[in-house]
């Protein structure tokens, strides 16, 4: 059987990489940049696409700074809804599978039970609302596309609260965690083999949930990484920290958040021959993959 060849955009982000370093033997992979490949610009996704003719395209690139996207709304758009079009466009034209990425964002949280991929969706904010845009014109224009939204995702290299907390939790004998905002970690480890899974069914199409296991408050999550922080050695053995737990009122920000973020993964587990961790294993996975 002939190598698949797969274009990964936003190669620099923390999935960018994990997907790099994970690539299995069956796939050749050509990862790019923004630099490289800016998706926002329609002319330069077809040019592209058709010099590298990809089997398929896994769309990592977005805009994530989520309060900042309520300052930078034609950005957030820009890359994130009409980045998407653009790629949904080209990938019909050229007959390439597109897999995008997608978040818990598209929620606005008011349920208590886990997010259904049919749910209908209801964004608080902008970076939200722009993704929910792209799952909207990419299933108009190609229908055979995969979506796969996932939540709280973090790596060990990179910007997010896995090493925002290890560096504050160096730094400071008390921290202040919200814990009124409950969802589940998601290790970058998990979701890129999650999308491989999905690369190597041809005829899987349509929405997919994908976070590790189990369900967390962000508080939560802080108490688990200073645990395993000491366990591997990089925070001191003896060191003391009091995590406060506070509420989302305590520490507002510019954007709303959704209280209860937690994804329904029952079609991913029925539909792929896959088994997923907890989120505290994925935590430790993730730890031990580093260090």
């Amino acid at each position: 059987m002939a190598t698949k060849k797969i274009l990964i955009t936003g190669k620099d982000g923390q999935l960018g990489r994990e997907l790099q370093n994970q690539c299995p033997v069956e796939f050749e992979i050509i990862a790019l940049s923004r630099s490289e490949l800016d998706i926002s610009n329609g002319i330069i996704v077809q040019s592209v696409l058709q010099k590298i003719r990809p089997d398929i395209v896994i769309n990592t690139a977005a805009y994530t700074a989520v309060d900042r996207a309520e300052q930078e709304q034609d950005i957030a758009y820009a890359i994130n809804s009409k980045g998407a079009e653009n790629l949904a466009k080209t990938c019909k034209d050229l007959s390439i599978r597109l897999i995008q990425v997608s978040t818990d964002f598209v929620f606005d949280g008011k349920k208590s039970t886990p997010y259904q991929t049919e749910d209908k969706v209801s964004p608080l904010g902008v970076y939200g609302a722009s993704k929910a845009e792209a799952e909207a014109v990419i299933q108009k224009l190609l229908p055979d596309a995969v979506i796969v939204r996932t939540a709280w995702v973090y790596a060990t290299h990179g910007s997010n609260f896995l090493n925002t907390m290890l560096r504050l939790m160096s730094e400071r004998d008390e921290l202040n965690v919200v814990a009124d905002q409950v969802g589940t970690p998601t290790w970058t480890g998990t979701l890129a083999r999650v999308l491989y899974s999905l690369s190597m069914k041809e005829k899987i199409k349509g929405i997919f949930h994908c976070t590790d296991l189990g369900v967390a408050s962000w508080y939560d999550f802080a108490v688990a990484i200073f645990d395993e922080g000491k366990l591997h050695g990089l925070l001191p053995a003896e060191k003391k920290l009091t995590i406060n737990a506070i509420t989302t009122d305590d520490y507002p920000t510019p954007a709303d958040r959704p209280a209860y973020s937690v994804l329904d993964k029952s079609r991913l587990l029925n539909e792929l021959d896959i088994e997923l961790n907890s989120w505290r294993e994925s935590l430790r996975q993730a730890f031990l993959s580093r260090y």
